[in-house]
């Protein structure tokens, strides 16, 4: 099941205001430029940011997600028109052929066990044209980011239009290496409600990354810096085997 923060309703129309520096989709709207890919399968869409900055660029784009919330919201936004919205993931999507799939933020993270992630490539795979690419991103587990991930550094207050001032935190729960588990808080000043959404990601270094990969039917063509956090990042580019 997808976590609150994409799954509530009132979490997941508040999800762009509270994050609204989206500069990390344009290294991957650069590398669809890069490879000429025309259609692009977008995985784990959420609310359709990426998606819809593709569509509007001529990009025939189809976006999956587990959650129906954020892709309310996904469908309300302006060129939502032109994406193909599916609810669901990657292990259930109907025939296709993408150029180029994606998994951009933390999506790669969310499988937390070897079979979900290896279903989920190979779920990819099959959806991809014989010459297509697979790009996604992972945090480096040896910068240990959750180190950052405290009240004191991730407080904030945002006024949202419409909702009024919204704040919050994040606390880690459980650090249980390769798996970080923790908790964003969000007070509403309007009416008081306090919600929480717990998520755990899992970490996987690159030589693990590159494994997996292999043995899902994919070939490593490259593994780049994110350009907006250098140094912090994977990300990888693959290829199926012919």
């Amino acid at each position: 099941m997808p976590d609150p923060i994409f799954a509530d309703r009132r979490l997941a129309r508040i999800y762009d205001p509270l994050d609204p520096d989206r500069g990390d989709l344009d290294a991957y709207a650069a590398i669809v430029a890069e490879f000429g890919a025309r259609s692009v399968l977008d995985v784990g869409c959420g609310t359709g940011s990426f998606a819809c900055v593709l569509a509007a660029r001529g990009v025939e784009v189809v976006g999956v997600d587990p959650a129906e919330a954020s892709l309310e919201v996904a469908r309300g936004k302006p060129g939502a028109e032109r994406v193909r919205w599916i609810l669901g993931d990657a292990t259930t999507l109907p025939p296709m052929r993408a150029d180029l799939a994606t998994m951009t933020g933390n999506v790669a993270q969310v499988f937390l066990t070897d079979e979900d992630w290896t279903a989920t490539l190979r779920g990819i795979r099959a959806c991809l044209r014989p010459e297509g690419v697979l790009v996604f991103e992972t945090r480096d587990p040896a910068r240990r980011a959750w180190q950052e991930w405290d009240r004191r550094q991730t407080l904030s207050t945002t006024d949202i239009p419409g909702v009024g001032a919204v704040e919050t935190w994040c606390e880690v729960l459980d650090v249980s290496e390769p798996l970080v588990t923790f908790r964003w808080t969000y007070v509403f000043a309007r009416d008081g409600a306090v919600v929480t959404s717990d998520s755990t990601l899992r970490f996987r270094g690159r030589d693990e990354v590159e494994r997996s990969l292999r043995r899902s039917g994919f070939r490593v063509e490259d593994v780049r810096d994110a350009p907006d956090r250098p140094g912090r990042e994977f990300v990888f580019v693959a290829r199926p085997v012919l």
